[in-house]
Formats: structure tokens, C-alpha cells, sequence
């Protein structure tokens, strides 16, 4: 009887609400080697958007100041969070004590030809590997991916399959797009770009990350149904 009613209450919802991108879409039954993908960000964009944790709505971050542009799409994992978990596997790999996962959705760089037009769309993707960032001694890892049949980068399914030319361009992002011209300072760092394997047990220590701090909502929902 629960089960139905609760068959009945998501079916309900769907109707009426849109899912919330990070708590109310599933990564995807064969996670993590295939994984339900958020798009915030577009190459061709002049504006950093960010998903807003409290309603679910994509919301503008901040003006592009400069000259950096995305060189991939750019999104979130579904249903991950970067804290303890994540923290300490960056810190055994780094062999520094004291990082801490950033708290946010774990993020995710989605290689295509296609051109995408805009972001606030789900995909989905293939991890091949991931960029260790660290930010102000938080972990802000990047994971790198290939969108799902895509016809020139869908077959790729390690790291080593991509150009050091476009990992190059994506560690130059994200090392400078919060950095003013002139700094010369780095504000992050990228300590290593690692394999698909690593990029797969952070997936899940995000995952369990995440569960530790918000349950499994499948979970939460059944036992808030009555019998």
C-alpha cells in the first residue's frame, strides 16, 4: 500500500512541479560509469550561471569580467556534495592534511561537438578522468566526461584519450576565471588530472557524501508514507 501511494504521490508530482536539478533528479542506475548531468554553463556564455541551492532555478552568478570562456559544458552531479568524504580522499592523494570538501554539488566539464545554446538541461555523460583543484584548502575537484553518443567524443573512455591541448585549456579556466588580469597569484590550484577510476571513487564518496548529509530521498519519502 505504501509503495502505491507513493508511485501515486511521485507521478502527482511530476505533473505539478518541476524536479529540484540537484535533490529531485537521480544520478542514473549505472552511476558512475554513466551519469544524469546538470548543464549550468555553456561555452558561448557571457554570464557564470549557478544553480540556486534553495529553489532549484538556475540564477546568474556573476558577469564573465573577462576574457575566460568555458571550453566545455559545465553542470553538477545530481545528488552529490563535496564534504568529508571527498575532503579526505584529496587530502590521502595531496598528502596534505586539512582539506575540506567545498560543500557544493560535485562539478562536472561534459565534452561535445554539438553546440548547445543554452544551459539549465540535463544529459548524460561518461567520466573518463577529472582535474584535482583545490580552493582557499578546499577540494573543488572537476570531473572530465564525454556526453553520451556523441559522434566525436562519445567513444573516449580515458583521460588519455584526450588532447593534452584541451586539458591544458581547461585547467587554464579554471585556474584564472576568478583571477583579475595582472594578479599573478593563483587564488587555485590543479594538482593533478587523474584517471577514470579516481574519477569514479570520488562519484561515490560524493555520493555517499551526500547521503550522509540529506539521506536517500526515495528512502526519506517512504518513511513518511503511512503504513
Amino acid at each position: 500500500m505504501a509503495e502505491d501511494l507513493k508511485d501515486l504521490l511521485d507521478r502527482f508530482m511530476g505533473l505539478l512541479f518541476r524536479a529540484h536539478p540537484w535533490h529531485g533528479v537521480a544520478i542514473g542506475k549505472d552511476a558512475p560509469a554513466v551519469v544524469t548531468t546538470y548543464i549550468e554553463v555553456v561555452p558561448s556564455d557571457t554570464v557564470k550561471y549557478e544553480l540556486d541551492k534553495a529553489t532549484g532555478l538556475l540564477k546568474v552568478d556573476r558577469p564573465q569580467k573577462f576574457s575566460n570562456v568555458c571550453p566545455s559544458l559545465y553542470g553538477l552531479i545530481p545528488r552529490t556534495l563535496c564534504a568529508t568524504r571527498v575532503g579526505d580522499f584529496c587530502a590521502e592523494k595531496i598528502g596534505r592534511a586539512g582539506i575540506m570538501g567545498d560543500g557544493d554539488p560535485l562539478d562536472i566539464c561534459v565534452l561535445t561537438e554539438k553546440t548547445m545554446p543554452r544551459g539549465d538541461i540535463l544529459l548524460q555523460a561518461i567520466p573518463i578522468g577529472g582535474l584535482r583543484m583545490i580552493d582557499r584548502n578546499e577540494a573543488d575537484d572537476k570531473i572530465i566526461a564525454v556526453m553520451l553518443d556523441d559522434a566525436v567524443y562519445g567513444d573516449w573512455r580515458e583521460i588519455a584519450d584526450c588532447p593534452s591541448s584541451l586539458i591544458e585549456r581547461l585547467k587554464h579556466y579554471f585556474l584564472t576565471y576568478k583571477q583579475p588580469p595582472g594578479l599573478a597569484e593563483h587564488k587555485t590550484e590543479i594538482i593533478h588530472v587523474y584517471d577514470r577510476q579516481e574519477a569514479y571513487e570520488v562519484i561515490r564518496r560524493s555520493q555517499e557524501d551526500y547521503r550522509a548529509k540529506f539521506g536517500d530521498p526515495e528512502s526519506v519519502l517512504a518513511a513518511a508514507l503511512p503504513g
